[in-house]
């Protein structure tokens, strides 16, 4: 959110005005609240923070993206993944980047992070900023463009990221457990993301990321067999559909590359995700039970129909996970890794 600048500044000379005309000790008081809400308008986030002392920032960013995709056709699923775990577990303040020490385990190294990888693209993409624009932009701010580009540079939409995050000092392991599982049914993803002020259409809407990425057998196989005591493999899915990803998941598995796409064109970004969970080919069962409760069947529906419709939202969301702030504390990192 950014407000104007110019009622602020008119409100601003009124107050000088009139503290001209008051006592000397009561003009501290004042001096302190007038620092402090220039301190608070100054930390909102906006699409031209880095207008004047980062100019080439996105260029730089987009071109470190773009040669690492090309390398690696997995980084955009990567970098996209690695953009909603930070943000859901400190808010966006990039201690998804922090590396582990003798002392503390950090969150890249916590379960659901172990997949992520990709992080030296964020790296590289720091360098090169650092050398442009010494200690000015945030780790947090390049997560956030760069998810922004992945989605773009594979065809989906393109937005204005709004900037002006600080990383955060802390990353812990432990955390991670409090990130959405693939096992999760309706009810604990909606609990899991109203907890960070996200709606059912947010939910719904940021599950549609998916259409990018592959996911290893270990996330999904209980699906497979042994689902229930009425069920060997989850009906909700496609009977073909378990019966190919019990091929490619077998037990024991020895391959553990082995794994399925999370959709049939897993390398666009397009509505394809939500047709596939209409079809019941839904690869986690958090995917499929969008299609199985009335609060998020009829948003699936509707984007499968209308992939603009899926665009426009996807857009709404992101700003809005964008959006959930780290500590108020935080820095700008000179190496992403760690903190000053």
């Amino acid at each position: 959110m950014r407000f104007s600048s110019k009622p602020h500044f008119q409100n601003t000379k009124i107050l000088i005005y009139h503290m001209a005309l008051l006592p000397a000790e009561n003009i501290f008081p004042i001096i302190f609240l007038l620092l402090t809400t220039f301190s608070v308008s100054k930390a909102e986030l906006h699409a031209h923070y880095y207008d004047q002392t980062c100019p080439q920032l996105e260029k730089l960013i987009s071109e470190t993206v773009l040669k690492a995709s090309k390398h690696d056709p997995k980084v955009p699923a990567r970098v996209l993944r690695m953009f909603f775990h930070d943000c859901f577990i400190r808010g966006c303040d990039a201690s998804i980047l922090m590396d582990s020490t003798a002392n503390n385990q950090a969150e890249k190294d916590g379960p659901p992070n172990i997949s992520v990888r990709s992080f030296y693209v964020i790296d590289e993409a720091k360098a090169k900023i650092e050398s442009a624009c010494p200690r000015t932009v945030s780790c947090a701010d390049i997560i956030a463009i760069s998810a922004r580009d992945v989605v773009a540079m594979s065809g989906g939409p393109y937005w204005n990221v709004l900037k002006g995050r600080k990383d955060g000092r802390v990353s812990k392991a432990s955390d991670t457990i409090n990130l959405p599982a693939p096992t999760f049914n309706v009810s604990q993803l909606i609990q899991s993301f109203a907890k960070r002020g996200l709606t059912v259409k947010d939910l719904a809407t940021l599950s549609g990321g998916h259409t990018l990425g592959f996911s290893h057998c270990s996330s999904f196989e209980a699906r497979l067999r042994n689902f229930s005591s009425l069920h060997d493999t989850d009906p909700s899915m496609n009977a073909e559909f378990a019966l190919d990803l019990r091929k490619k998941c077998p037990k024991p598995n020895h391959n553990h590359n082995a794994g399925q796409f999370l959709d049939s064109t897993a390398s666009v970004f397009d509505n394809d995700y939500y047709k596939q969970l209409l079809a019941g080919k839904g690869v986690f069962f958090s995917d499929q039970s969008l299609v199985g409760d009335h609060r998020t069947k009829w948003f699936v529906e509707a984007f499968a129909k209308d992939q603009g419709l899926f665009f426009k939202e996807f857009t709404a969301s992101m700003l809005k996970l964008g959006n959930l702030r780290g500590s108020r504390n935080g820095e700008v990192r000179v190496n992403c890794r760690m903190a000053n």
